[in-house]
């Protein structure tokens, strides 16, 4: 199972309601037992006819695994369903005496669908089974089409076979083939001639038959037989392309005509507010969108002519009360432009008067060591806005009075002189957007994207104060943004469920009365229920308009733990139908390593975005750009690998760039920092050998192009990427040295998207094995010194630990020494700085309280007054934070931060290992001709080392000051001792003279 480390993992309904309430109930119930009164036997046995819905799947073969009740098994994988009609496969069985049958389906080749691990329930006659949902009906009943009759004697047919060799490299290609009903050619079988670049054709007469089995060899042993299945070939012209065979297919050879043809003009343009964010349907065209053309008019300053890559633009800093139009043309690769769409007018107001918009600080990422805080848990500056919400009791939060959301906006500006006095310039904060759920505290049950939590904000301590006063002290502001889903109640301003409730007597005490006036925000408190986790606008006893919730209200059978009766559409889930495809995807992953992580709910709580929608995409779009303005300096994102990277590339990261560009400028979005959660729990370069499920993977862009529909797109993309293989992946010299000298990095085939080191993180029970894990990935990365590096966090520990570090203060400060001057940006979660919580559970959920966790409140060691002259200088401190600050590890961090800010090679810097010996051992430069930068350093951690080949000349080490003059190209340094490390930087005199000893000795810094 991959991470759900900040929500609860799925489990059997009675643990579902004690662990999260009846709200959080959305586990399908059991189908109940047969009722005890006997049911006579039919004479005649019973049969289940089963259609399987294929589009959402594109299986090449598809078997139904099965069990009569009461009987036994099938053998794996079970029956081979024959082709129905039109998207349907279907499989006729005999049941005995049996009234139902258990199921599951899948491709022989080890994928299943298992209804999420339920299996399938399922009775007698006809049964339809359609992403999850089963119904009683026969797809493929009046379709409006005739079967194909068989050929009548006499007939003749051909089928001519095109072969892509792209993948395999044939230079000889065989077609091995069997004619329906005939007998297969002597193997190797025929051979095939080429066609054109790429391409091998042949074509056989197959006599009276409709369609043959075929498969392809090179002639000397090496088949392509789709994976022990064959291929099914029909008559008329076929391709067979990455084991995909398209019938009545187009020459693949046949020259290209020119494209003529426009694009259709953009639809459904609409635009509001101060700064108008405009947003458009997708125009369609025969190959494909590239850009966009807006145009504005009104206002003082003439026409404006935009190119977008999106379907979203924001326009900001216009004429106060003033009226603008706004019309949109499509451009094709060709350079047809489209009609110009429908105008969408929009009048400006009054500019708002305070608080002052922010400007990122816009400097590179990798100067910025970063502090990583849960906001509602870091420190308390306002308790008028702190709430406990549903679960505040039963999780043992109000025996400690210690409510889920304590620590505030004004808490953490009340301590970013803490935060800078430990010397680090970036923080990392959860996310601002408003949540809505049980236990929410976390940030990541988005419910409206587009306003900040209430429960954060306090006057004069807004999201945007918080982000001008971390910029005032030179710090910078990184948001945690969820672009993967929302909360269960689904997404203000783009789709909200609601679900089947009755106030009657088993629940009247659970569904508030409804209260029409008043609007959920997290913090205000509904007058009629007295609660601010008000749910009287979620839930109906009448049937909504439009509900696509099957069965809706009807009794499932089944009861919750307190034994109250449970309705159909009483939560929201994925596969009730209750959420609309063109906004949300209707399945649970079944296979973390499989397509369906991008595609599917990863947790009850957690409502899947179809990201691959336009209205979706426009909408987090919109809302995102709505923080970008604010002046925030980067996004940290979360669950990033389950969207396809087709995605990201082709929709979200391009509309960050356009957005901070638009702003504030190219260099400021050069260096917007976007930095991806891409979740490998593995010890290996390649999560389980799947490269779309890789961190690094992430990094790059497309190197092909694909199907201009972006959910097509995402499936053509993970099926070339996982048959090109870990083998063929693109790799990069942007983190090492060329010898001793550095070289300008090619970032051109940069996705824009940088990603946790989750390798390192992995193994970091051991500094060392860390460091070796991370050398060991980083020609897969566009550049690994931009990757975030960390120990724990709010999800894990080390190898997967659901506890916070708990190696011991040696082992920290080790660690810390190796990740402030190896590659990379050094990250540390929340009071790692003095060992807090180590040993102790991350997260449970509301099943013990906050304060026996790794996330408990912080602000008990922040007590009192801090002030910070500098990074890594504290001026005055008082009360409990002047303990906190006097911690060993506190004095190691403010050191490491002195010497790492003070050599830029240990913020830039490539590095190499070559003519090195010793365990933790590098050589580091980075070098910038235009600022006339030239730094070069050694570096050893705990241990020895001898360093040959290296530049003739006078190194100081930044930790003694020790002066050593290398006159043969060799240097060799004593092992400094656990914790403890060296680093002799080169003096090259001018701006780049050795900075010598930086700070003072310290516990292991000495």
């Amino acid at each position: 199972m991959k991470r759900t480390p900040h929500r609860l993992l799925r489990r059997p309904l009675a643990a579902a309601v004690a662990a999260v309430g009846l709200l959080g109930l959305v586990t399908a119930v059991p189908r109940t037992a047969s009722p005890a009164t006997a049911v006579p036997v039919a004479a005649s046995e019973n049969t289940a006819t089963v259609f399987y819905y294929t589009k959402t799947r594109n299986w090449s073969t598809y078997n139904l695994h099965y069990a009569p009740d009461g009987g036994s098994w099938t053998t794996v994988p079970g029956v081979q369903m024959e082709a129905a009609c039109t998207d349907w496969m279907k499989k006729t069985v005999s049941l005995g005496s049996a009234s139902g049958l258990a199921a599951t389906f899948n491709n022989g080749s080890g994928v299943w669908d298992n209804n999420a691990g339920n299996n399938y329930a399922l009775g007698t006659g006809t049964i339809t089974v359609k992403d999850g949902v089963v119904a009683h009906s026969d797809p493929c009943a009046d379709t409006g089409t005739e079967p194909t009759p068989a050929p009548t004697p006499g007939d003749t047919h051909t089928a001519s076979v095109y072969y892509s060799t792209a993948t395999v490299g044939w230079a000889t290609t065989n077609l091995h083939y069997q004619p329906e009903g005939g007998s297969w050619t002597a193997v190797p079988g025929v051979g095939m001639e080429a066609a054109c670049t790429g391409w091998m054709k042949r074509s056989v007469d197959l006599g009276s038959a409709g369609m043959m089995q075929a498969a392809f060899n090179n002639g000397n042993g090496i088949w392509d037989n789709n994976n022990g299945s064959n291929y099914t070939i029909p008559a008329g012209v076929s391709t067979v392309e990455n084991k995909q065979v398209t019938a009545d297919a187009q020459d693949p050879c046949a020259a290209e005509p020119a494209d003529t043809e426009a694009p259709t003009p953009p639809t459904k343009v609409t635009a509001d507010g101060v700064s108008v964010v405009l947003s458009w349907d997708p125009s369609t065209d025969d190959r494909g969108v590239t850009k966009y053309q807006v145009t504005r008019t009104g206002g003082t300053k003439g026409t404006m002519v935009t190119d977008v890559g999106s379907t979203v633009f924001s326009d900001a800093n216009l004429e106060e009360r003033t009226a603008y139009s706004f019309t949109v043309k499509a451009v094709d690769a060709a350079g047809n432009v489209s009609a110009a769409s429908n105008a969408a007018t929009a009048t400006t107001g009054e500019k708002p008067a305070a608080p002052a918009a922010g400007t990122p600080l816009g400097t590179d990422p990798r100067k910025d060591p970063i502090y990583f805080v849960l906001t509602a848990r870091f420190n308390d500056g306002d308790s008028s806005n702190n709430r406990g919400g549903s679960q505040h009791v039963k999780s043992g939060n109000a025996a400690n009075n210690d409510p889920m959301f304590r620590g505030d906006f004004k808490g953490l500006v009340n301590k970013l002189d803490y935060i800078k006095g430990l010397g680090f310039s970036a923080v990392w904060i959860t996310p601002v957007v408003l949540n809505r759920s049980d236990y929410d505290y976390h940030g990541y049950h988005g419910y409206d994207f587009y306003k900040v939590d209430a429960r954060l904000e306090s006057a004069g301590a807004s999201y945007q104060d918080l982000i001008n006063a971390a910029h005032a002290k030179g710090m910078k502001i990184y948001q945690d943004v969820v672009y993967n889903h929302s909360s269960r109640w689904g997404a203000k301003g783009l789709f909200t469920p609601t679900v089947y409730g009755v106030r009657d007597d088993q629940w009247s005490w659970y569904y508030d009365k409804k209260n029409e006036g008043f609007e959920y925000d997290g913090l205000s408190v509904e007058s009629k229920s007295g609660k601010s986790y008000y749910n009287g606008d979620l839930w109906s006893t009448a049937e909504p308009s439009g509900n696509t919730c099957v069965n809706w209200g009807k009794p499932t059978g089944g009861t919750s733990a307190e034994g109250y009766r449970i309705y159909n559409c009483q939560w929201p889930t994925p596969t009730s139908g209750m959420f609309p495809k063109a906004y949300y995807h209707n399945c649970w992953i079944g296979n973390w390593e499989g397509e369906d992580s991008r595609s599917c709910w990863l947790h009850e709580d957690l409502a899947d975005f179809n990201t691959e929608s336009a209205p979706v995409q426009n909408y987090l779009i919109g809302a995102y750009d709505k923080y970008i303005d604010m002046g925030v300096d980067g996004f940290r994102v979360d669950t990033a690998v389950h969207i396809p990277r087709t995605t990201w590339n082709r929709r979200f990261l391009p509309a960050i760039q356009e957005r901070v560009t638009s702003q504030f400028g190219a260099e400021a979005a050069k260096n917007f920092f976007v930095f991806g959660e891409v979740a490998a729990f593995v010890n290996d370069k390649w999560n389980r050998g799947s490269v779309n499920h890789s961190a690094q993977f992430y990094t790059w862009k497309e190197r092909k192009g694909y199907d201009a529909d972006d959910a097509k797109a995402a499936l053509e993309m993970y099926d070339y990427e996982q048959q090109q293989g870990t083998g063929s992946q693109p790799t990069s010299t942007n983190a090492f040295l060329n010898g001793n000298a550095y070289h300008t990095p090619d970032h051109s085939q940069f996705s824009g998207m940088n990603v946790i080191d989750m390798r390192m993180h992995m193994n970091f029970g051991d500094a060392n094995n860390a460091y070796n894990n991370g050398k060991d990935s980083d020609d897969s990365y566009n550049d690994a010194t931009y990757n975030v590096v960390y120990v724990d966090s709010h999800d894990y520990g080390p190898n997967k630990s659901s506890e916070r570090y708990a190696g011991g203060t040696d082992a920290w400060a080790e660690n810390m020494s190796l990740m402030w001057t190896f590659r990379g940006i050094p990250t540390l979660y929340y009071g790692s700085e003095i060992e807090f919580q180590a040993g102790k559970k991350i997260d449970c959920g509301p099943t013990c309280p906050l304060a026996t966790t790794g996330r408990a409140y912080y602000g008990d060691h922040l007590a009192g007054t801090v002030e910070a002259s500098d990074f890594s200088k504290v001026s005055s401190a008082t009360g409990g934070v002047a303990t906190t600050l006097g911690k060993p590890l506190v004095k190691h961090l403010q050191r490491l931060n002195e010497i790492r800010r003070a050599v830029p090679a240990l913020q830039m810097g490539q590095y190499s290992t070559d003519g090195i010996s010793g365990s933790m051992a590098y050589k580091r430069r980075y070098t910038d001709a235009s600022s006339g930068v030239d730094s070069f350093a050694l570096v050893t951690v705990t241990g020895a080392a001898t360093y040959t080949g290296i530049p003739n000349g006078t190194y100081k080490d930044a930790v003694t000051g020790d002066t050593e003059v290398v006159t043969g190209g060799t240097l060799t340094v004593p092992a400094p001792g656990k914790g403890n490390l060296r680093v002799y930087v080169l003096d090259l005199g001018g701006k780049n003279a050795a900075p010598g000893r930086i700070g003072s000795d310290g516990p292991y810094l000495k």
